[in-house]
């Protein structure tokens, strides 16, 4: 499966040596050759359209008119050997150019773009891909998603429906990659991935075409296709469901249940896996993108974790309780009043939350974005088992399944982060930054993004969105949760932990339901370091806007700050450091012309 690319944060942290040196410093006094800027762009616009070919569509690719690819993914080791091969070879092209020869905006494209290719480049050294899947997601749900990106012509569908027959080869890949995993002990832990294959077994028994989840294109087929098309082209799905995607499903359901489970591993740790230490250092800085110990992570989370919860026990009090934190988490826990009573009244606060947003957007952004975002169930096959909610650029997807583990006091800081200014706000914009190269608008960096995820969680106290102490202690809950993060991730992969452990941990300090808190944990036991990004990238945001308002006073506008951080895209965080030095050296000057004077006051 291919890799998400994918103030304080500690006085240690700050110490440590960034991933990509600063590149908003002084360009040098004599002009970029324009030669520079060529062969750098010719090597990215290349390996680019290479990359796309390597791995064809995905749910995430953008709907924005591109063909759908006639074929999945190749995932046999031969193919893994050219990746690497070729993404060193672009790593040494780049040790060629020196980011001083190239112009101001290619530095910075250089500075993203090497992260991304070492990453690359590291996954298939760590042969991550002979783990395709994790306790969250996974190679065979993701074409799932796949079948819902909109089609529009015939040859889309064709396109579709050569994917769907190219299902049995691309599983048995998938099967002999695990297999090899299995054999020198890289795999997911036996203990956090139970019930996992209820979402093949679905597929697997659904041998009627029309009521598989693959059929779902040919149910939604444009009206302006003539009819003998739309006909022929499901006579052709039909037999690739029957004949290739359940067979496929049928082939993988009886490997992972006679073969994979019982042969997976029974320790837990990155660590104590082959080449474990390095690898979760590699890890650590794919999704952090800094180089950062896993003890001083560990360090940083239980200060973090210490200061909220004093937080939280103010708030507690707010409310009028009397008892104890422990008495306040059961009572939150238990009392149904916390709860929707129907997946429509879940569904529809969530969108009232969203449009009492969109009210607030003129005060704190001086841009927005012109895609909007639904909102959906997650889909039944997968509900048991995902988080409480996801969002994508165009959805907002929202598990309904088990209410009574559903509260509606995280509901607000949940939908934030997930879609109002947060991953569908910020993804959106990042689709329509035309002007930047196609693997920044493309491409998901952890740290920024899920920095800044939580970090308008926090912003929605300013806004005034949670409405009561209830709402606020959900927030202060959910940054609790990613600070916890910090602590488990690290307690689990680098100090030993057992499951156990980690669920008592979230438990004691979160008001976080059982049932998510168990999937929680699993998801950071087969997802090594990702868990960590949250927290770290909004401290880095939070300390860069910290930094901005001090240094400007009244000069300081949020909005324009906002603006800054938002159109970058998605980069390491040392890159944005880099341009909130460069913010502030301008006078706290935004990427668009705002109208009227400074709008905010500097908090504090």
């Amino acid at each position: 499966m291919k890799s998400i690319l994918l103030a304080g944060v500690c006085a240690v942290m700050l110490a440590a040596p960034a991933m990509v040196s600063p590149v908003w410093a002084a360009a040098p006094a004599a002009k970029p050759e324009a030669s520079a800027d060529a062969r750098f762009k010719a090597i990215y616009t290349k390996e680019w359209a290479w990359r796309n070919n390597q791995f064809g569509d995905s749910e995430d690719t953008p709907s924005d008119g591109r063909k759908v690819a006639h074929y999945l993914p190749h995932e046999d080791p031969a193919t893994h050997a050219k990746r690497l091969a070729y993404w060193t070879d672009v790593l040494k092209q780049l040790d060629a150019i020196k980011p001083s020869s190239l112009s101001e905006p290619e530095r910075v494209n250089y500075a993203i773009y090497r992260t991304q290719i070492e990453n690359l480049a590291a996954d298939e050294r760590f042969h991550t891909w002979e783990m395709p899947f994790n306790s969250d997601s996974s190679f065979w749900a993701n074409l799932a998603g796949i079948a819902r990106r909109p089609m529009h012509t015939v040859d889309d569908y064709r396109g579709y429906i050569a994917q769907l027959n190219d299902m049995p080869r691309y599983f048995r890949e998938e099967i002999a990659d695990m297999r090899a995993g299995l054999a020198r002990g890289f795999s997911v832990p036996r203990a956090s991935i139970e019930g996992r294959d209820q979402s093949i077994a679905d597929v697997a028994g659904q041998t009627a075409p029309e009521s598989n989840v693959f059929w779902y294109p040919f149910a939604h087929m444009p009206a302006s296709m003539p009819a003998a098309d739309q006909a022929a082209l499901k006579a052709e799905a039909a037999k690739a469901v029957a004949n290739s995607v359940v067979p496929a499903h049928q082939e993988l359901l009886k490997f992972m249940r006679e073969e994979y489970w019982p042969k997976t591993r029974r320790t837990l740790a990155a660590e104590a896996m082959p080449d474990g230490v390095a690898f979760y250092r590699q890890q650590i800085k794919e999704y952090t993108t800094l180089d950062l110990d896993p003890e001083a992570i560990h360090q940083t989370g239980l200060a973090e974790v210490a200061r909220i919860h004093a937080e939280m026990v103010e708030t507690m009090k707010a409310t009028g309780f009397k008892g104890t934190f422990a008495e306040f988490l059961q009572y939150l826990r238990t009392d149904p009043k916390f709860y929707a009573k129907t997946p429509e009244e879940l569904l529809s606060r969530a969108a009232w939350i969203s449009k009492e947003g969109d009210g607030k957007i003129p005060e704190y952004f001086g841009h927005a974005p012109r895609g909007r975002f639904q909102i959906i169930p997650v889909p039944p096959s997968i509900a048991p088992y995902y988080t409480s909610g996801r969002g994508g650029a165009h959805t907002y997807w929202l598990n309904t399944y088990d209410l009574p583990h559903r509260p509606l006091y995280n509901l607000t800081a949940l939908t934030l982060h997930e879609a109002e200014f947060g991953h569908a706000f910020q993804l959106s914009l990042a689709e329509e930054q035309t002007d930047l190269p196609a693997f920044r608008r493309e491409s998901y960096i952890s740290a920024y993004g899920e920095g800044w995820g939580l970090y308008v969680e926090k912003l929605g106290k300013e806004m005034g969105l949670y409405e009561t102490p209830y709402d606020e202690f959900g927030r202060e809950t959910y940054e609790m949760w990613r600070a916890c993060r910090l602590v488990v991730d690290t307690g689990i992969h680098h100090k030993g932990w057992t499951r156990e452990e980690a669920i008592r941990y979230l438990a004691e300090n979160t008001a976080l339901p059982h049932h998510e808190i168990e999937t929680e944990v699993d998801r950071y036991i087969t997802w090594p370091a990702q868990a960590l990004s949250y927290k770290l990238g909004e401290m880095d945001i939070l300390r860069n806007r910290a930094r901005a308002e001090k240094a400007l006073g009244p000069k300081f506008d949020i909005r324009a700050f906002h603006d800054t951080v938002l159109a970058l895209g998605s980069v390491p965080l040392p890159v944005l450091d880099a341009r909130i030095d460069q913010f502030i050296a301008e006078g706290g000057k935004g990427p668009y012309a705002l109208p009227g004077g400074q709008r905010h006051a500097p908090a504090g």
